[in-house]
């Protein structure tokens, strides 16, 4: 019988969890060893290094890195770099590397999976500092960005222990709709994504909130989504399909609130087919402000992309120099109503 060949491919690789479960530790205890740190009993840490070498187990290679290259590299990793809600992002950090010999690392996450693509993106990949936009982190993904090695800025979530930027959605969204009823107009539409998650949830309860704080009923039929699920439903098409089954509807909707710019954009061409123009018989206000809403005349509610990826940047070279503040940075980014012609009722 022929000698029978093991395939170490198909071996799932040892994790820091595998060696603190092997060890009978903590994982952070793990950690502080991988660190050298001096905080560990002889005994506890020859346990530790007993269970990295009977599990095989390679930490990953980004630490390493650190004190071997003299050009830093930052890594940006989002759901998707082709949207312009992230090219606004995108734009910011480069300004900001302008002048730094610093290299720029890029991983599209996928709106998929994107935990899953980062975490292979952070076992293959070697930087000094990371940006991480759109991603909530659980439990067990900030355990394991801990161990980087390097310092992490969240872009668009906030948790304890990372410096973050984020934003509340609901009161965002709540100032886009105030401003449509504060034009007069009464029958407002919602454009949002099929998906269940949180932008969607939190822009939605904001439209709801600025509905019944004027005194005007909630209408779940007023709430419409295309079916094409690219960048997770926040594309023009998306934004058109929606507009045709609001148009459908056997009710007068005078106006709509776009969860995103591109929404918008897609559903005023649904509008120009059925040969009705904006704001002369019906209004908009989208979200995010990318710049074409500014040539266009589309009032928006901004997040300021551009700035949070500037600042955010600017936060990681301070940390990887050892300067700055003392503690994490947890910035709520508040939204602003920028008021174009789309919004504005005809006198």
């Amino acid at each position: 019988m022929p000698n029978e060949v093991k395939d170490d491919s198909k071996q799932s690789k040892a994790t820091i969890y595998d060696v603190a479960d092997h060890a009978g530790v903590a994982i952070s205890t793990v950690s502080r060893v991988l660190n050298d740190s001096d905080d560990v009993a002889d005994q506890t840490r020859d346990k530790v290094l007993g269970a990295i070498q009977e599990l095989q187990f390679r930490p990953n290679r980004t630490a390493k890195s650190l004190a071997q290259r003299s050009t830093r590299t930052i890594a940006v990793a989002l759901p998707t770099f082709t949207t312009p809600f992230h090219n606004e992002l995108l734009k910011g950090v480069r300004d900001r590397l302008d002048d730094e010999d610093v290299d720029l690392l890029l991983s599209d996450l996928e709106w998929e999976a994107p935990i899953h693509t980062l975490r292979n993106f952070l076992d293959g990949g070697a930087m000094d500092g990371l940006l991480l936009v759109g991603v909530t982190p659980d439990e067990e993904l900030a355990e394991e960005l801990a161990m980087l090695g390097g310092p992490v800025v969240l872009v668009g979530a906030e948790l304890d222990n990372f410096d973050s930027f984020y934003w509340e959605d609901v009161s965002g969204a709540k100032l886009g709709v105030t401003h449509l009823i504060d034009q007069g107009y009464h029958q407002i539409g919602v454009i949002t994504t099929p998906h269940n998650n949180r932008i969607r949830n939190e822009r939605v309860a904001g439209y709801r909130q600025a509905l019944e704080e004027a005194g005007i009923e909630f209408d779940s039929d007023l709430v419409v989504h295309g079916h094409t699920s690219k960048h997770d439903g926040f594309s023009e098409e998306s934004g058109y399909e929606a507009m045709q089954d609001l148009i459908a509807l056997d009710k007068p909707v005078e106006a709509a609130f776009a969860s995103s710019d591109v929404q918008a954009i897609g559903a005023w061409q649904a509008l120009r087919e059925e040969g009705l123009e904006v704001p002369d018989d019906f209004a908009f206000v989208g979200y995010d402000d990318i710049k074409v809403s500014r040539f266009i005349g589309l009032s928006s509610v901004a997040q300021n992309m551009h700035e949070v990826g500037n600042v955010g940047t600017d936060l990681l070279l301070d940390r990887l120099e050892k300067r700055g503040p003392e503690h994490y940075i947890s910035r709520l980014v508040e939204p602003e109503l920028h008021i174009r012609k789309s919004s504005q009722r005809p006198q």
